[in-house]
């Protein structure tokens, strides 16, 4: 049987690491595949919101880093669990860092539906008579041992590429298709799951935010 938002902080030092279980604050499947990747080998325990019962944050704010703290913060208090959360989209030089903190609903900003097809035919539409091309993809992991935690660890990580006007590749989410990185040959979508995890935006800021943990162990 699930977890139910009380039930679920009573075992919270059954887990492996020395956070015991961790939720995700996040109900993204394709998010939930690359961190639980990343974080295996941490032996830390990571538990999808979802599984628990609890219902996605809002994500009203202007920047990436006070969306993530909300979120974790959010799922924290709502399960007495240790809470890792994430706020991260593309950014485009040339339409001066749009799509941004809307990466999720830029289509739907745009009277469009909410779809990562929607939002990337926006993309490319509004690309149409740019030459610079250049983007990254960004991400600010914000982690709370406990809902009013004074102190939570704050990870950024930034993945440098192009936007390209044709998909590529199957793997990945978002806008993965259209995410071309010079270095590696490749869109994002185009990348075996293992190499895109040690590669983008989101194995750097992990990167940084488990050595702040080892740091203050």
């Amino acid at each position: 049987m699930a977890d139910t938002p009380e039930t679920a902080g009573k075992d919270a030092n059954h887990g492996a690491g020395p956070l015991g279980r961790v939720v995700l604050a996040s109900n993204n499947a394709g998010k939930l595949r690359e961190f639980a990747a990343l974080l295996a080998a941490a032996g830390i325990e990571l538990v999808p919101q979802g599984a628990l019962n609890v219902p996605e944050a809002e994500e009203p704010h202007a920047t990436f880093v006070e969306n993530a703290l909300a979120k974790a913060r959010h799922a924290s208090k709502l399960t007495g669990l240790p809470a890792l959360a994430d706020d991260s989209g593309l950014c485009v030089r040339a339409l001066r860092g749009a799509p941004g903190v809307y990466s999720a609903r830029y289509a739907q900003l745009a009277g469009g539906e909410k779809s990562d097809a929607a939002n990337n035919a926006l993309l490319v539409q509004n690309l149409k008579d740019q030459a610079d091309r250049r983007a990254y993809y960004y991400c600010v992991l914000a982690l709370v041992r406990h809902a009013d935690d004074p102190e939570p660890l704050i990870a950024e990580g930034r993945w440098h590429g192009e936007v390209i006007d044709a998909p590529r590749g199957d793997h990945g989410f978002g806008y993965d298709p259209y995410f071309y990185v010079a270095g590696l040959e490749a869109t994002a979508a185009e990348l075996d799951p293992a190499l895109k995890n040690a590669s983008s935006h989101r194995a750097i800021a992990l990167r940084q935010l488990l050595a702040r943990l080892e740091e203050q162990a």
